[in-house]
């Protein structure tokens, strides 16, 4: 593969070594070398491409996911992908660890796969980070510089070997979330709702100006094969929102992130989001977070 999908998605140079032809979409970094080579990058981005990350590191930092953000000083283990960008702000140059970037299409090659977006780690709302103790850091720490050594290899299987060292990665992560007790199979109503959710997120992330969501709720409704009055009273009753509702929440969030992620003007936003022009979407937007859309810009600089 080229090195330049990952040097644009990391803000890294583009003599950046690429993966051995048989690694396909996958890298795999020290976090160390990254800060000694590329200092004046920090805080780094991670991108809208569809890619998935795994990241170890130790020090003192902070992650924004989504709208959220969590600091931490020590060792951390987080999970990404393209549903939830994410900025990493390291507060100081004493940052090692690891991390490794992949597409889906290289962990799911075949048919019989899991699929990654199912996984909990994965989902968007989730929070992805997790303080580790020194024990849990040294045993992923492994496992990252195994996956180094079979990067730099030529052996004839070892995609597959990077394969098995990324479940070991995902399996151990999941071990250190709370486990999720197994739900009841859901009803007529509870399977809307779900369909209603999955839909709503696939209109995300918004990759290039001008391709509008989905962005009413009869929009939704007739997407779904319902009348828009049912979808509406089914999630009131499964959520205790109203279908316009969620709707908002979900454009305020997208906005947040293309306003904190992106160089795109105000007035591509607004048009991305399907508003009918940019003062709509800034009385909508301040709505939403009572802020404006350039004062929420401005202050992710200061």
């Amino acid at each position: 593969m080229s090195a330049s999908p990952f040097a644009e998605f990391y803000l890294l140079p583009e003599d950046t070594p690429a993966a051995p032809p048989a690694a396909g979409q996958f890298r795999v970094f020290d976090v160390a070398e990254l800060m000694a080579t590329y200092p004046s990058r920090a805080p780094l981005s991670f991108g809208r491409r569809p890619f998935y990350k795994i990241s170890l590191v130790r020090g003192r930092s902070r992650v924004e996911y989504g709208d959220q953000a969590l600091d931490f000083d020590g060792p951390g283990l987080w999970f990404a992908s393209s549903q939830a960008p994410y900025r990493w702000h390291p507060h100081d140059a004493a940052q090692v660890g690891y991390l490794c970037a992949f597409t889906e299409e290289f962990f799911l090659p075949g048919p019989g796969r899991m699929a990654l977006a199912a996984l909990p780690l994965f989902r968007p709302g989730a929070c992805p980070v997790r303080a580790l103790n020194e024990e849990q850091y040294g045993t992923l720490a492994t496992i990252f510089e195994k996956m180094q050594q079979e990067y730099a290899s030529d052996y004839a299987f070892g995609a597959e070997l990077l394969r098995a060292y990324l479940l070991e990665l995902i399996y151990y992560g999941q071990k250190l979330w709370p486990a999720a007790t197994a739900p009841a199979a859901p009803s007529a109503a509870a399977r809307l709702a779900i369909q209603f959710a999955e839909l709503l997120e696939q209109q995300f992330p918004l990759l290039v100006p001008g391709r509008p969501p989905l962005h009413s709720a009869r929009d939704y409704a007739d997407a779904l094969a319902v009348h828009v009055n049912y979808l509406n009273r089914v999630l009131k009753e499964q959520t205790g929102h109203t279908t316009t509702t969620l709707l908002a929440r979900r454009l305020a969030q997208e906005a947040k992130l293309l306003l904190r992620q992106s160089d795109w003007t105000i007035a591509e936003i607004a048009d991305s989001l399907n508003f009918t022009d940019t003062s709509h979407f800034c009385r909508f937007f301040r709505r939403a977070t009572h802020i404006a859309p350039g004062d929420f810009r401005a202050a992710r600089l200061v």
